[in-house]
This record gives C-alpha cells, structure tokens and sequence, in this order.
C-alpha cells in the first residue's frame, strides 16, 4: 500500500481546512443577513395582522367598559383570549368577559412584566390611551380612558438583540400603516434600551394625538417611514 493510499498528507488537509474557512467566510454573513430579513419581515406581518385584530375587536364591541355601545380597543392578553377583558376603571382581567373567539394568536397572552410579547426574535409593547391620551402599557391598564381606546392605540415592535434577531425597529397605530427606522440612533434592544413613553415615532413628544413621524424624523432622532 502506498503512502497516498494510507490517507491525506498535512498539506492536503490545511488546504482542505483553508477552504472550508474560505466558505464558512462567505456563508454565515449571508446566514445571518437572512435571519436578520427573515425576522423583520415577520414583524411587519405580525404588526399587520395586530392592526386587522384591534379593528376586528373595536368593531365587534367585545371590549366597552363604558357600555356605551362603542367597542374599544384591547391589550394583548384580552386580544388573545388569555384573560378577561377590562372593567370600567379596571386592569386588564378586572372584567367578566372574555374576546371570544380570541382575534389574537394565543401565544400573545404571555405578556411580561413590562407590558411585552418576545416573537420571532423581536418584542412587541401594545399602548392603549388615558384620559390625557398618554401611553398606557398592559402592566398600568387601570388607567385607560374608555374614550380615548375608542379611537386610539398604537404598538412597537424592537429586536430582542440588535444585530442579531434584526436591527430596523417598527410602528403602527390604528390607521393601519406600518412605520419602520433604521433604528442607528437609538438601537433599540432587547429589555434595556425601548421605545420610552410611546412617543418615540412621533415627531414630537406628547400624547398619542400628536403627529406620528411618516416619513420625517421622529422625537428619537430616527427616521421613520412607511412600509408598503
């Protein structure tokens, strides 16, 4: 038996290893590019698909904690069916009835602390109004206006690590467009740095009746603009 015969010389092996570098070098920037896009376009779909769910939930009236035959809009876990709905003046749960059927993937009902959902590498913070039209997250309900929620709401999305699970950040409020920023400035990320005080797409801060930033830069520094 010869020597070739008997398995690879140490140069035919470095050359070996020094291509599949070469290959690793290419193939997990681009692996990782796709992650990135597949992830943000997921966002964008779940944020479309919270807009026809808050459109289904107000038209339906499933939520009216004034009883005055206007429906209201909703906050994760009563979307999702996972608890019952507000009462007058009431935290989330507070009431007697539940969305049903739920117009919202059960996997929403697992809200955090904070007021967040983790899906698809990105988390997700519903704001609902209080009487000033300030931003209410699910963890201070208590204080939303059941006139303002007639009219009004508004959810970001932010990837859970930026550069990892996505970069761009999203937006979108009950006219149904979706508002997207490069998220340069601000990098939100994660638990740490979010969306502060609702107003972060907004062309200035304030209440959720204030201008959203389409197409401008918003009170966070960052551009936002409209998805199509």
């Amino acid at each position: 038996m010869s020597k070739r015969e008997q398995g690879f010389t140490l140069i035919e092996l470095m050359i070996v290893v020094a291509i599949i570098a070469i290959i690793a070098s290419i193939a997990i920037p681009n692996l990782l590019s796709a992650r990135l896009n597949a992830n943000e376009s997921a966002a964008i779909a779940t944020l479309k698909n919270i807009a026809s769910a808050q459109a289904q939930c107000q038209a339906s009236g499933a939520i009216d904690t004034n009883n005055n035959g206007a429906g209201e809009f909703g906050f994760f876990s009563e979307l999702s069916g996972a608890q019952n709905v507000r009462s007058s003046g009431g935290a989330v749960g507070s009431g007697t009835e539940r969305v049903a059927p739920p117009v919202l993937s059960a996997a929403f009902g697992n809200v955090d602390g904070s007021g967040r959902v983790l899906r698809s590498g990105y988390y997700f913070r519903m704001h609902l109004a209080d009487n000033a039209a300030g931003f209410e997250t699910e963890n201070t309900a208590s204080a939303v206006d059941p006139a303002n929620s007639e009219v009004m709401w508004g959810c970001y999305a932010w990837p859970a690590s930026f550069g990892n699970s996505g970069k761009r950040a999203f937006y979108v409020n009950q006219s149904g467009d979706v508002l997207a920023c490069r998220n340069n400035t601000a990098q939100y990320s994660g638990t740490g740095t979010v969306p502060t005080a609702g107003t972060a797409a907004y062309v200035s801060a304030g209440a959720m009746t204030g201008t959203v930033a389409a197409n401008a830069t918003a009170a966070d520094g960052e551009r936002w603009v409209v998805v199509n």
